[in-house]
């Protein structure tokens, strides 16, 4: 217990679902919060759930693309807690269509959400992380962007090229003692999976050899690895998690 004991975990995304889960994993390992969501109803009951655990926490609405107002929060942030630990890139929507019916606005939102925010959000830290000579990226990709997908070429798009972040941002500042990783999920049990039909849903197990979709939890504990003392040596790395479906 209290692996993060004392840091402060700025976790995008934070209001429901994966990252909901690695705020309140933080949160019972000794972390304090900052929850950053597109709406304030959900960063605020999910900062409501991580004082219960008897941590603090701070709740922000912010668009993850827009660079301006990623910054003032970033300095919001800062001037109030004192200081940032780790950094979880978790904000990230899905617009789904084949390429010959995928509209400019489906291909942009997509890219802005999971890749620009990761850039913007990475970049509004980076230098405190630098500066204090440490810190812990953690960018949320997906197996899509592994493996690619018909019907997600925007999705798998953006997640791939949130890898490629990953391990150019690991190049930049590893030698300040901070480390950038990615996680790749698979299929989990969240709000962006409820809507698939039993024909998909039995499709899918048939490819995930443990038989079963992951659990929110899962993936906060493989966060938990990579922000906590045990991840201390691991940089620039995807460490996938998904029942065994891409090997």
């Amino acid at each position: 217990m209290n692996q993060l004991a004392n840091q402060i975990a700025v976790i995008t995304g934070a209001g429901r679902g994966i990252g909901r889960a690695i705020a309140l994993k933080f949160a019972a390992e000794g972390a304090d919060i900052v929850c950053v969501s597109r709406s304030v109803e959900n960063s605020e009951k999910v900062a409501a759930e991580v004082r219960a655990l008897g941590r603090r926490a701070w709740a922000l609405a912010v668009d993850v693309s827009d660079a301006k107002a990623v910054e003032a929060a970033a300095g919001k942030i800062l001037a109030e807690a004192g200081r940032v630990d780790i950094l979880v890139n978790n904000a990230g929507v899905t617009r789904d269509g084949l390429l010959m019916r995928m509209s400019e606005e489906d291909w942009d939102v997509v890219l802005d959400t999971n890749l620009k925010g990761a850039f913007c959000f990475t970049k509004g830290f980076v230098r405190s992380f630098i500066k204090q000579r440490s810190g812990r990226i953690i960018n949320v990709a997906s197996i899509i962007g592994l493996i690619g997908n018909a019907g997600q070429c925007n999705y798998a798009a953006s997640k791939a090229a949130l890898i490629g972040f990953t391990k150019s941002i690991a190049r930049e500042v590893g030698s300040r003692g901070v480390t950038c990783n990615a996680l790749a999920p698979g299929f989990i049990e969240t709000d962006m999976t409820a809507g698939l039909n039993e024909a998909v849903r039995a499709e899918l197990l048939g490819k995930i050899p443990l038989n079963c979709f992951g659990q929110p939890e899962d993936i906060a504990e493989a966060a938990l690895f990579l922000a906590g003392p045990a991840g201390r040596y691991v940089t620039g790395q995807v460490l996938v998690v998904d029942g065994g479906m891409v090997m």
